[in-house]
């Protein structure tokens, strides 16, 4: 390797991974160094170029902590969380799915069917139901729903010291007929966060930080696939653009507005509120 050129340094490089024993890792990596090295020969990459590229990664782990994940917001503003989403979506149908987001944490509150997460938080009452089945529409009992959404603030729980722990975001085991349900303030439309390398990057390609307003949900169930995804307002002023391209057309439902207060008391909460109804498809193993 003493005499590398500019043509011949891909190849160099290859032969140093051939040794890679995981058949998938070195199917990866191959198909990645022949990338990079490509786009940086086509785009001629100077020294700044790659020094500022640097930075970007060193600012992006200094950022990222068990509150947020600068890396994953990376991937979800240059599109590539949501083209993983797509590539590994189901093709034989089921809910689709959607971006994980940079805010969710592992192992939030355990709550009952029925429970009421609004507490203190501001905002608009909203009550959220559905039923998880398989493709073939029969009930899932005992799978688990994992939700979270911002305040009416825009921030979530883990980006906000005022907000207290779990705040609007909980797991919950579906009945024996598949139904969920709970309560929460309808969400609202948000911008990513711009105090980061993110902010920088999207200010450079001269775009906006928002989101629509959205919930997020995992749901699991035994011998199925596991689904990550999004339910969004139809009505939201960003559905068409999205910062981190995370809307789906068959995600995008209405939340509609509910004046009778005998349906308020049934639920336990204020009149008017919202109404937001959706079932998840899963996938068997």
């Amino acid at each position: 390797m003493k005499n590398l050129t500019e043509a011949n340094i891909t190849d160099a490089v290859l032969k140093a991974i051939d040794g890679t024993q995981d058949a998938r890792a070195k199917e990866v990596m191959t198909s990645l160094i022949r990338h990079l090295h490509t786009f940086a020969r086509e785009v001629r990459l100077t020294q700044n170029e790659w020094e500022t590229a640097i930075g970007y990664l060193y600012d992006t782990g200094q950022i990222t902590g068990p509150n947020r994940n600068e890396f994953v917001l990376t991937s979800d503003v240059l599109g590539i969380s949501s083209l993983v989403d797509i590539i590994n979506s189901n093709p034989d149908g089921g809910t689709e799915a959607s971006v994980l987001g940079p805010f969710y944490i592992e192992g939030s509150k355990m709550v009952d069917i029925g429970t009421n997460l609004i507490g203190d938080s501001e905002g608009e009452p909203t009550v959220v139901s559905g039923i998880v089945r398989t493709l073939g529409g029969e009930p899932i009992e005992g799978a688990l729903i994992d939700v979270w959404q911002t305040a009416a603030n825009g921030l979530y729980e883990n980006q906000d010291p005022d907000q207290p722990e779990n705040n609007l975001r909980c797991r919950m085991l579906t009945d024996k007929d598949g139904y969920y349900q709970f309560s929460t303030i309808k969400p609202v439309s948000y911008k990513v966060p711009t105090d980061g390398p993110v902010g920088r990057m999207l200010d450079l390609q001269g775009r906006h930080a928002w989101r629509p307003s959205h919930l997020h949900y995992k749901v699991s169930a035994d011998g199925h696939r596991n689904l990550i995804t999004e339910v969004f307002c139809e009505e939201d002023e960003y559905i068409e653009e999205d910062a981190v391209f995370g809307v789906r057309e068959s995600l995008a439902i209405p939340y509609n507005l509910v004046t009778s207060k005998e349906e308020a008391e049934k639920y336990g909460v204020p009149s008017p509120f919202y109404r937001v109804e959706f079932d998840f498809e899963l996938e068997a193993l």
